[in-house]
Protein backbone atom coordinates (compact mmCIF):
# COMPACT_ATOMS: atom_id res chain seq x y z
CA UNK A 1 0.00 0.00 0.00
CA UNK A 2 1.39 3.45 -1.18
CA UNK A 3 0.40 6.95 0.85
CA UNK A 4 -0.10 9.92 -1.56
CA UNK A 5 1.36 12.84 0.81
CA UNK A 6 1.72 15.44 -2.13
CA UNK A 7 -1.02 18.10 -1.88
CA UNK A 8 -3.59 19.56 -4.02
CA UNK A 9 -1.87 22.98 -6.02
CA UNK A 10 -5.19 24.53 -4.13
CA UNK A 11 -3.99 24.29 -0.83
CA UNK A 12 -4.08 27.66 0.80
CA UNK A 13 -1.43 29.25 2.54
CA UNK A 14 -2.06 32.94 4.25
CA UNK A 15 0.21 35.82 4.76
CA UNK A 16 0.84 39.02 6.60
CA UNK A 17 4.40 40.05 4.59
CA UNK A 18 6.48 42.61 2.84
CA UNK A 19 4.62 43.45 -0.87
CA UNK A 20 8.06 43.12 -2.06
CA UNK A 21 8.24 39.26 -0.80
CA UNK A 22 4.83 38.67 -2.19
CA UNK A 23 5.95 37.46 -6.04
CA UNK A 24 8.77 35.04 -4.39
CA UNK A 25 6.19 33.95 -1.92
CA UNK A 26 3.84 33.25 -4.88
CA UNK A 27 6.34 31.32 -7.59
CA UNK A 28 7.69 29.41 -4.51
CA UNK A 29 4.26 28.13 -4.09
CA UNK A 30 3.60 27.15 -8.25
CA UNK A 31 2.27 23.30 -7.33
CA UNK A 32 2.47 23.57 -3.74
CA UNK A 33 0.27 25.96 -2.69
CA UNK A 34 -1.72 29.20 -3.43
CA UNK A 35 -0.93 32.30 -1.37
CA UNK A 36 -3.56 34.59 -0.24
CA UNK A 37 -2.28 37.90 0.75
CA UNK A 38 -3.26 40.27 3.58
CA UNK A 39 -1.98 44.01 4.49
CA UNK A 40 -3.13 43.79 7.82
CA UNK A 41 -3.27 41.43 11.12
CA UNK A 42 -7.07 41.87 11.59
CA UNK A 43 -7.91 40.65 8.30
CA UNK A 44 -5.90 37.81 8.20
CA UNK A 45 -7.47 36.37 11.57
CA UNK A 46 -10.74 36.48 10.19
CA UNK A 47 -9.23 34.54 7.14
CA UNK A 48 -7.91 32.15 9.26
CA UNK A 49 -11.37 31.55 11.34
CA UNK A 50 -12.66 31.21 7.89
CA UNK A 51 -10.60 29.22 6.15
CA UNK A 52 -8.19 26.40 6.58
CA UNK A 53 -4.99 27.12 5.77
CA UNK A 54 -1.92 25.07 5.60
CA UNK A 55 0.16 27.60 7.07
CA UNK A 56 0.35 31.48 7.59
CA UNK A 57 3.47 33.02 6.72
CA UNK A 58 4.79 36.38 8.17
CA UNK A 59 8.09 38.81 7.38
CA UNK A 60 10.32 39.18 10.00
CA UNK A 61 11.22 42.62 8.55
CA UNK A 62 7.13 43.99 8.69
CA UNK A 63 6.72 46.58 11.84
CA UNK A 64 5.54 44.57 14.78
CA UNK A 65 4.82 46.86 17.44
CA UNK A 66 1.42 48.10 17.69
CA UNK A 67 0.79 44.59 16.56
CA UNK A 68 2.50 42.11 18.27
CA UNK A 69 -0.79 41.60 20.75
CA UNK A 70 -2.97 40.61 17.82
CA UNK A 71 -0.19 38.27 16.37
CA UNK A 72 0.10 36.38 19.80
CA UNK A 73 -3.36 36.46 19.47
CA UNK A 74 -3.32 34.86 16.32
CA UNK A 75 -0.91 32.28 17.62
CA UNK A 76 -2.27 31.39 21.07
CA UNK A 77 -5.82 30.40 19.19
CA UNK A 78 -5.12 29.03 16.39
CA UNK A 79 -2.15 26.35 17.90
CA UNK A 80 -2.59 23.81 15.47
CA UNK A 81 -2.10 26.73 12.34
CA UNK A 82 1.64 26.42 11.55
CA UNK A 83 3.08 30.03 11.60
CA UNK A 84 6.09 30.99 10.06
CA UNK A 85 8.65 33.67 10.29
CA UNK A 86 10.28 34.47 6.46
CA UNK A 87 14.04 35.79 7.00
CA UNK A 88 14.90 37.64 3.50
CA UNK A 89 16.75 40.15 4.61
CA UNK A 90 18.84 41.11 7.59
CA UNK A 91 19.53 44.67 8.76
CA UNK A 92 20.22 45.85 12.65
CA UNK A 93 16.81 45.40 13.12
CA UNK A 94 16.30 41.69 12.28
CA UNK A 95 17.69 40.00 16.04
CA UNK A 96 15.11 42.44 17.80
CA UNK A 97 12.26 41.29 15.07
CA UNK A 98 12.91 38.01 15.35
CA UNK A 99 13.49 37.99 19.29
CA UNK A 100 9.81 40.04 18.87
CA UNK A 101 8.20 37.30 16.80
CA UNK A 102 9.30 34.96 18.95
CA UNK A 103 7.85 36.04 22.42
CA UNK A 104 4.59 35.76 20.11
CA UNK A 105 4.64 32.33 20.11
CA UNK A 106 6.35 31.87 16.54
CA UNK A 107 8.61 29.00 16.64
CA UNK A 108 9.33 28.25 12.87
CA UNK A 109 11.60 30.48 11.15
CA UNK A 110 12.57 30.18 7.31
CA UNK A 111 15.40 31.91 5.48
CA UNK A 112 14.32 32.68 2.28
CA UNK A 113 17.39 34.76 1.43
CA UNK A 114 18.79 32.07 -1.08
CA UNK A 115 16.74 29.32 -3.60
CA UNK A 116 17.22 26.76 -0.87
CA UNK A 117 15.34 28.25 2.17
CA UNK A 118 12.57 28.68 -0.53
CA UNK A 119 12.76 25.10 -1.21
CA UNK A 120 12.42 24.43 2.76
CA UNK A 121 9.55 26.32 2.63
CA UNK A 122 7.95 24.01 -0.24
CA UNK A 123 8.54 21.31 1.53
CA UNK A 124 7.17 22.74 4.93
CA UNK A 125 4.14 23.23 3.00
CA UNK A 126 3.51 20.53 1.20
CA UNK A 127 4.67 18.37 4.80
CA UNK A 128 1.72 20.53 6.83
CA UNK A 129 -0.85 20.73 3.89
CA UNK A 130 -1.95 17.38 4.78
CA UNK A 131 -2.80 18.05 8.06
CA UNK A 132 -1.25 16.29 11.38
CA UNK A 133 -4.21 14.54 12.48
CA UNK A 134 -4.60 13.19 8.41
CA UNK A 135 -0.90 12.00 8.54
CA UNK A 136 -1.18 10.46 11.97
CA UNK A 137 -4.94 8.68 10.44
CA UNK A 138 -2.86 7.37 7.08
CA UNK A 139 -0.26 6.05 9.26
CA UNK A 140 -2.61 4.38 12.09
CA UNK A 141 -4.45 2.82 8.59
CA UNK A 142 -1.13 1.68 7.59
CA UNK A 143 -0.55 -0.14 10.68
CA UNK A 144 -3.70 -1.65 11.31
CA UNK A 145 -4.43 -2.55 7.66
CA UNK A 146 -1.28 -4.39 6.87
CA UNK A 147 -2.41 -6.91 4.41
CA UNK A 148 -5.39 -5.05 2.87
CA UNK A 149 -6.05 -5.32 -0.75
CA UNK A 150 -5.46 -2.26 -2.02
CA UNK A 151 -8.88 -1.17 -3.31
CA UNK A 152 -9.65 -1.52 0.72
CA UNK A 153 -6.68 0.85 1.14
CA UNK A 154 -8.19 3.62 -1.30
CA UNK A 155 -11.46 3.64 0.44
CA UNK A 156 -10.00 4.33 3.76
CA UNK A 157 -6.94 6.33 2.38
CA UNK A 158 -9.99 8.71 0.87
CA UNK A 159 -11.59 9.45 4.19
CA UNK A 160 -7.94 11.44 5.05
CA UNK A 161 -5.77 11.89 2.37
CA UNK A 162 -8.18 14.72 0.22
CA UNK A 163 -7.91 18.31 1.20
CA UNK A 164 -11.37 18.73 0.51
CA UNK A 165 -13.21 15.22 1.72
CA UNK A 166 -16.08 13.50 0.94
CA UNK A 167 -19.70 15.02 2.53
CA UNK A 168 -21.21 11.79 1.53
CA UNK A 169 -21.44 8.40 0.41
CA UNK A 170 -22.35 9.52 -2.60
CA UNK A 171 -19.31 11.50 -3.32
CA UNK A 172 -17.49 9.35 -1.93
CA UNK A 173 -18.03 6.52 -4.18
CA UNK A 174 -18.15 8.61 -7.32
CA UNK A 175 -14.20 10.13 -6.42
CA UNK A 176 -13.77 5.73 -5.79
CA UNK A 177 -15.28 4.88 -9.00
CA UNK A 178 -18.02 2.44 -7.74
CA UNK A 179 -22.06 3.12 -7.82
CA UNK A 180 -23.53 3.99 -4.03
CA UNK A 181 -25.55 0.85 -3.68
CA UNK A 182 -22.61 -1.29 -4.81
CA UNK A 183 -20.09 0.21 -1.99
CA UNK A 184 -23.01 -0.27 0.84
CA UNK A 185 -23.78 -3.36 -0.68
CA UNK A 186 -20.46 -4.61 -0.08
CA UNK A 187 -19.70 -3.51 2.99
CA UNK A 188 -23.16 -5.25 3.93
CA UNK A 189 -22.85 -8.55 2.62
CA UNK A 190 -18.85 -8.29 4.56
CA UNK A 191 -20.75 -7.72 7.90
CA UNK A 192 -19.01 -4.65 8.16
CA UNK A 193 -20.27 -1.16 9.57
CA UNK A 194 -22.02 0.90 6.56
CA UNK A 195 -19.32 3.26 4.37
CA UNK A 196 -21.59 5.54 6.01
CA UNK A 197 -20.53 5.23 9.44
CA UNK A 198 -16.69 5.30 8.62
CA UNK A 199 -17.65 8.46 6.75
CA UNK A 200 -19.15 9.79 9.49
CA UNK A 201 -16.43 9.13 12.40
CA UNK A 202 -13.42 10.52 9.81
CA UNK A 203 -15.64 13.79 9.62
CA UNK A 204 -15.87 13.84 13.82
CA UNK A 205 -11.80 13.39 13.82
CA UNK A 206 -11.33 16.36 11.82
CA UNK A 207 -13.85 18.39 13.51
CA UNK A 208 -12.20 17.15 17.13
CA UNK A 209 -8.81 18.50 15.57
CA UNK A 210 -10.42 21.67 14.34
CA UNK A 211 -11.76 22.33 17.45
CA UNK A 212 -8.90 21.87 18.97
CA UNK A 213 -8.07 25.99 17.87
CA UNK A 214 -10.03 28.35 20.69
CA UNK A 215 -10.12 31.24 18.11
CA UNK A 216 -12.28 28.71 15.87
CA UNK A 217 -16.25 28.71 17.33
CA UNK A 218 -18.42 25.28 16.76
CA UNK A 219 -19.80 27.14 13.64
CA UNK A 220 -16.46 27.86 12.12
CA UNK A 221 -15.75 24.15 12.03
CA UNK A 222 -18.96 23.53 10.69
CA UNK A 223 -18.46 25.60 7.92
CA UNK A 224 -14.77 25.01 6.89
CA UNK A 225 -15.89 20.37 7.46
CA UNK A 226 -19.22 21.71 4.85
CA UNK A 227 -22.04 20.91 6.89
CA UNK A 228 -25.01 22.35 5.81
CA UNK A 229 -25.49 24.60 8.88
CA UNK A 230 -23.93 24.53 12.85
CA UNK A 231 -27.35 22.84 13.76
CA UNK A 232 -26.11 19.92 11.43
CA UNK A 233 -23.29 19.67 13.00
CA UNK A 234 -24.55 19.45 16.57
CA UNK A 235 -27.15 16.90 15.28
CA UNK A 236 -24.69 14.79 13.78
CA UNK A 237 -22.80 14.80 17.10
CA UNK A 238 -25.58 13.67 19.68
CA UNK A 239 -26.25 11.32 16.65
CA UNK A 240 -23.47 9.74 16.71
CA UNK A 241 -21.92 10.25 20.28
CA UNK A 242 -25.01 10.96 22.21
CA UNK A 243 -23.29 14.72 23.56
CA UNK A 244 -23.95 18.62 22.93
CA UNK A 245 -21.03 19.93 20.17
CA UNK A 246 -20.05 21.78 23.38
CA UNK A 247 -19.39 18.83 25.23
CA UNK A 248 -17.99 16.98 22.54
CA UNK A 249 -15.30 20.00 22.56
CA UNK A 250 -14.24 19.82 26.18
CA UNK A 251 -14.24 16.12 26.00
CA UNK A 252 -12.14 14.96 23.15
CA UNK A 253 -9.50 16.34 20.46
CA UNK A 254 -8.06 14.79 16.98
CA UNK A 255 -6.00 11.98 18.84
CA UNK A 256 -8.75 10.41 20.86
CA UNK A 257 -11.12 10.82 18.13
CA UNK A 258 -8.88 8.62 15.87
CA UNK A 259 -8.10 6.06 19.05
CA UNK A 260 -12.13 5.72 18.76
CA UNK A 261 -12.05 5.29 15.43
CA UNK A 262 -9.38 2.89 15.62
CA UNK A 263 -10.99 0.73 19.17
CA UNK A 264 -14.56 0.83 17.53
CA UNK A 265 -14.74 0.43 13.83
CA UNK A 266 -11.12 -1.03 12.78
CA UNK A 267 -10.18 -3.19 15.09
CA UNK A 268 -13.32 -5.62 15.94
CA UNK A 269 -13.10 -6.07 11.86
CA UNK A 270 -9.94 -6.81 11.23
CA UNK A 271 -10.19 -9.84 9.76
CA UNK A 272 -12.96 -8.90 8.02
CA UNK A 273 -11.44 -5.50 6.45
CA UNK A 274 -8.21 -7.54 5.44
CA UNK A 275 -10.43 -9.64 2.91
CA UNK A 276 -12.75 -6.75 2.21
CA UNK A 277 -13.01 -5.80 -1.59
CA UNK A 278 -15.13 -2.37 -1.72
CA UNK A 279 -14.36 -0.95 -5.15
CA UNK A 280 -13.97 -4.38 -7.39
CA UNK A 281 -15.60 -6.87 -5.17
CA UNK A 282 -13.57 -9.94 -5.95
CA UNK A 283 -9.66 -10.60 -4.42
CA UNK A 284 -7.22 -8.93 -7.72
CA UNK A 285 -10.09 -7.10 -9.66
CA UNK A 286 -11.24 -10.37 -11.19
CA UNK A 287 -14.66 -10.75 -11.52
CA UNK A 288 -16.48 -14.20 -10.61
CA UNK A 289 -18.14 -16.16 -13.74
CA UNK A 290 -22.11 -15.80 -13.07
CA UNK A 291 -22.95 -19.64 -12.89
CA UNK A 292 -26.57 -20.19 -14.26
CA UNK A 293 -28.84 -21.46 -11.86
CA UNK A 294 -30.15 -24.95 -12.82
CA UNK A 295 -33.77 -25.37 -12.15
Amino acid sequence: MTARFAPPPTTAVLTWVDPSDRPRVDAAGSGIYRAMHHDSVDTLYREVRRAAPAAVLMSVGRPLSDHAPRVARLVREFPRVPMVALLSRVDQSTPHAVLNLGNCGIRNLVDVRDATGWHRLREFVAHEAVGEIDRLALAMLREELAGASDDCWRFFESLFHEKRPAATVRELANALGVLPSTLVSRFFRAGIPAPKRYLAWSRLVRAARLLENPGLSIADASNQLEYSSAQSFCRHVKSMLHVTAGQFRRAHNGRAMLTRFRDELLRPYHDLLLDLRPLNGHPNGRRRKRVPLVH
